[in-house]
């Protein structure tokens, strides 16, 4: 069976202890790799090994450093299709969109973070005190521990290191203990390409992520996770005051307004809502339309989604593959299952099949703003219908929730586009689309999913700190 180990200081290691995780894939049910399970000496090793490297990797040019990971990009892009099996195997994706809208566009991510390493921005010098310089420095912060999520497993472990690296910090990573194989694929593949440390990787559970936030080592700890996680580790790095950067949970609203291209809306919202079975923090989960043509948009909405297929990779007619596991899989059937009386499954609801984690895609109308399934990151193939009769009761429903990272607006009105835009309270409001996300803007939420960005030069620049230099003339 294969064995997924860690990769500490340029070197691949298994855990001193010898422990391991199985790992099971999601479409069949079945244990099909041993992940290393670290405890305290490898995340030691790790994180020493990431602090040996770091005065060197600091020192190097942005010019190096955008060559180094040039260089990287082209040997993961060699490994294209060795990293979309082991992705596929461990996750259960379509193959098509994962190499497409993953593997590639990783790929592509760090290519673009390689490029701005040599962007930084900054203030001008200039005599703001009489007789006296000042200019700003944008430096590295250091040591940066990165806790991945297991939704887009190589993709997240791009946006974590990609930006880091480039910043000119070397970066210790735990990735999900469902999903590490790619992440490890990538140490091991950059053990060969960046200087020894610069790059760790460390396999594990809750408790080793714990330990990689808790290293006196680690300067800054980020993670992309649940905001039960992101506010576990903002306690405990606050500890030791370390920086934090937290990209959380969704709930993300489509707000269909009377003007509305149905069609387009439909196809959009369906698209963000499903793909990756919904286990994406940006995706679609509530639908609020304009009592207008709500009975046209919900009826369209229920054909479209009825006729998704849920498979296999194998199957490549499939539209969505399998939830991440059997904890998912019970997590979400278990929020539809405690539907309220008022409320009305009109399409899916259920699990499909007896081997591996899928759910059909589902559609539920009648809820009402305080219901779980409004409030609660399901973080599966669901989604919620609601009605509204004014702008206002739409931005209320829409703002109405503690998780704030993106949302849409569909509407024809350029007008209403830009007061929707305006008003709406999330990270990142697309018009008439949802979910495209490009490396050159930035992606993060507000409220209680989390601060900081991904993606763009505010990406990177979350992993510097300023410096303020003042230099007497006499």
């Amino acid at each position: 069976m294969r064995t997924v180990p860690n990769v500490i200081d340029g070197r691949v290691a298994p855990a001193v202890s010898g422990e391991t995780t199985e790992l099971v894939a999601p479409a069949s049910g079945k244990v099909f790799a041993l992940a290393a399970l670290c405890g305290p000496e490898d995340v030691a090793a790790a994180c020493a090994a990431a602090a040996r490297a770091f005065p060197s990797w600091r020192r190097c040019t942005p010019r190096e450093r955008q060559r180094l990971l040039l260089d990287l990009a082209a040997a993961l892009e060699a490994r294209t299709d060795d990293l979309l099996a082991a992705e596929v195997e461990n996750t259960g994706k379509p193959v098509g969109a994962c190499r497409t809208e993953e593997i590639e566009t990783g790929i592509d991510h760090l290519r673009y973070f390689a490029g701005l390493a040599r962007s930084l921005e900054g203030s001008g010098a200039a005599e703001f005190a009489a007789g006296h310089t000042s200019y700003v420095r944008r430096e590295p912060v250091g040591v940066v521990g990165q806790v991945a999520p297991w939704n887009y497993p190589f993709l997240m472990a791009i946006w974590k290191i990609a930006p880091a690296l480039a910043a000119g910090n070397t970066v210790v990573l735990k990735p999900s203990d469902t999903t590490p194989v790619t992440a490890s694929m990538v140490g091991e593949i950059a053990a060969s390409v960046l200087p020894a440390g610069v790059l760790n990787v460390v396999c594990g559970d809750r408790a080793t992520g714990a330990l990689v936030v808790d290293s006196p080592l680690v300067d800054m700890v980020s993670i992309t996770g649940s905001t039960g996680a992101g506010k576990a580790v903002a306690a405990a790095a606050a500890a030791s005051v370390k920086r934090v950067h937290l990209e959380l949970g969704g709930k993300a609203p489509a707000v269909v307004l009377t003007d509305a291209d149905l069609h387009a809306a439909v196809d959009g919202i369906v698209g963000g809502a499903f793909f990756n079975a919904g286990q994406d923090c940006t995706a679609v989960t509530r639908v609020l339309v304009h009592d207008s043509v709500a009975a046209e948009l919900t009826s369209r909405l229920v054909t479209a989604v009825s006729a998704l297929r849920v498979g296999p990779p194998a199957d490549e007619t499939a539209d969505l593959g399998p939830l991440n596991s059997a904890a998912q899989l019970e997590r979400v059937s278990a929020m539809v299952a405690a539907l309220p009386a008022h409320g009305r499954i009109l399409a899916g609801g259920h699990r499909v099949g007896q081997d591996g984690f899928f759910y059909a895609p589902t559609v539920v109308a009648g809820l009402r703003q305080d219901d779980d399934l409004v409030q609660q990151e399901v973080f599966g193939p669901v989604l919620t219908v609601q009605t509204f009769a004014s702008e206002a009761e739409a931005l209320a429903l829409a703002n109405g929730v503690d998780l704030a990272l993106a949302a849409s607006v569909w509407t024809r009105d350029h007008g209403a586009a830009l007061r929707f835009t305006a008003e709406l309270d999330f990270g990142c409001v697309w018009v008439n689309t949802h979910m495209v996300l490009v490396a050159e803007m930035p992606h993060g939420g507000f409220k209680q999913s989390g601060y900081g960005k991904d993606l763009s030069h505010y990406g990177l620049e979350d992993y510097t700190r300023v410096k303020h230099v003042m230099h007497a003339h006499a």
